[in-house]
């Protein structure tokens, strides 16, 4: 029996659409990795199913009963309540028991034996349905997801308020896998993971013994833990089995086939065509023409999907820098409290390094540091001539209602239109993206509207704050081929083992440097 059953939707976003007559099913215990280059509408989907955006046809019917656990990034988390109160929220109709059962054990004293018997029938009733959810390990279980996650590592009496972005994510992630609905719902859950809590989470979903949508671009981690690809492509939703690797395999022989049928229609069709040109004036073979004519008409013509443009990221490089690109020199890092021992680092002309470690340990607040957007706690940062940054920053905070085109202006004033337009399309977008407003488009068209301001700079170092979350697939292979041919310096955070390996230089490891245990 399904779980979810989604009929013939629907929907788009003024004269967009965004889905054609799609349908979709979830069985008990079905991993879904929902794939699709960005901006199909991936997201949409799952705001779809959960009910905060209603399709224009269509319907969406959940079983009953059905606990549906969706990560929703807006959540508000108040002030005041440590990130220990939050986790401990997953468990709240748990404690609501617990508070009935003092109730009742309060009105014991003055029961008649009738009621004495109901109450303690009640009673009864409410221990077995806590200890049968483990109500008294709570805590146990609060420490190895947060521990997991590396909550613990921040600790877990910090006021939520004073979270970073990727922190807040981490605690919204960790209350959901706590409350262990029937369904989790996880919109790019590895974003601000780094790579320890990627493999935690990668056995926990391996092992997850409930359902689960899965909208993520990490390839690796999409094959470990999912058994099903529904790929979003066009206006329609497709089935595969298996994992990531089988779904490019299936797709590709697919796609093979319907070319080669296009191609022998398309001679077919050129043969019928000609045959009905050169004989439908002549009375002797006008029968012959019309019999052809009929024939066209009725086929049913097979149309090849539009081929989504590629992006290019080939960025501008200007004069080469000074030798020395940075050196520190017993420099800490932080904000209110130090993040790091005293740094004595260099980084030369032609390096191109990577910053790894959990996250906390002041990755971001490194590259601010250096570039001098927040002071630090102590010692000082040296930087050499001739340098020409340009700056991938991670978090993008304020909504953005410019459109792509007045946003690029806004960057390259003597640019023209045509200019504007050429560049935005060069990295995948297209005319329904470049019209839009920023906060209209998906986190991975606004990276690429991003991107396009940073390879239209001229540049001779790149500090590139996880460029990339959000991206699809072919943007990320197309990045990763920029940055190995840039002839600058890089200095870059990412978590993806696989993209960086291939374009970096050096590795530093931030827990080497930290003041915190991990």
């Amino acid at each position: 029996m399904s779980i979810l059953t989604v009929k013939n939707v629907n929907h788009g976003f003024g004269d967009r659409a965004i889905f054609e007559d799609v349908s979709f099913r979830l069985l008990k215990g079905e991993h879904v990795g929902l794939i699709g280059a960005n901006g199909e509408g991936k997201s949409t989907f799952m705001n779809i199913i959960t009910g905060s955006l209603m399709p224009d046809e269509g319907t969406v019917t959940w079983s009953n009963k059905v606990r549906v656990g969706y990560m929703d990034q807006h959540a508000k988390l108040t002030k005041g309540m440590s990130i220990r109160d939050v986790l401990k929220g997953a468990f709240k109709y748990l404690f609501d028991m617990e508070a009935e059962m003092m109730q009742i054990t309060d009105k014991m004293a003055e029961a008649s034996p009738e009621e004495l018997e109901k109450l303690m029938e009640d009673m009864g009733t409410i221990q077995d349905t806590l200890d049968n959810n483990g109500f008294y390990t709570i805590d146990i279980k609060i420490e190895s997801v947060a521990k997991g996650l590396g909550l613990t590592d921040i600790g877990l009496d910090k006021d939520v308020s004073d979270l970073s972005g990727g922190q807040r994510t981490k605690v919204l992630l960790a209350k959901l896998l706590l409350e262990n609905p029937d369904i989790l719902l996880l919109d790019e859950p590895t974003n601000y993971l780094d790579e320890e809590h990627i493999e935690w989470l990668k056995r926990y979903l391996k092992d997850y013994e409930n359902a689960f949508i899965l909208i993520s671009h990490d390839i690796p981690f999409l094959n470990e833990v999912i058994n099903l690809i529904y790929h979003i492509d066009n206006r329609k939703l497709t089935r595969y089995v298996g994992d990531y690797d089988n779904f490019q395999r299936v797709y590709e022989a697919n796609k093979k086939q319907i070319e080669a049928a296009y191609e022998r229609q398309q001679q077919e069709i050129a043969k019928l065509e000609d045959f009905v040109a050169r004989n439908k004036a002549r009375v002797a073979t006008t029968g012959m023409a019309k019999s052809r004519q009929k024939q066209l008409d009725k086929m049913e013509r097979i149309e090849l999907d539009k081929e989504k443009p590629k992006p290019e990221f080939n960025f501008k490089e200007a004069r080469a820098a000074g030798k020395l690109i940075f050196e520190t020199r017993k420099l800490v890092i932080g904000y209110d409290e130090p993040l790091t021992r005293p740094l004595n680092l260099m980084m030369e002309r032609g390096q191109k390094i990577a910053l790894v470690g959990a996250n906390g340990l002041g990755k971001t607040t490194l590259l601010k540091s250096l570039l001098g957007k927040i002071p630090p706690i102590s010692g000082e940062v040296e930087l050499g001539d001739y340098q020409y940054l340009g700056y991938f920053e991670q978090e993008i905070k304020e909504a953005n209602y410019n459109t792509c085109i007045d946003e690029l202006w806004k960057e390259f004033p003597a640019f023209n239109q045509y200019e504007v337009r050429s560049a935005l399309a060069k990295c995948g977008l297209m005319t329904k993206h470049i019209e839009s407003k920023m906060a209209v488009l998906s986190g991975g068209e606004q990276a690429k509207v991003r991107l396009c301001k940073l390879i239209n700079k001229e540049t001779n170092i790149l500090i590139l704050d996880e460029p990339t979350n959000h991206l699809d697939v072919d943007a990320k292979d197309e990045l990763k081929r920029a940055l190995q041919e840039y002839k600058g310096s890089i200095l870059l955070v990412c978590h993806e083992p696989e993209f960086y390996r291939d374009v970096v230089t050096d590795i530093w490891n931030c827990e080497d440097w930290t003041t915190k245990i991990v």
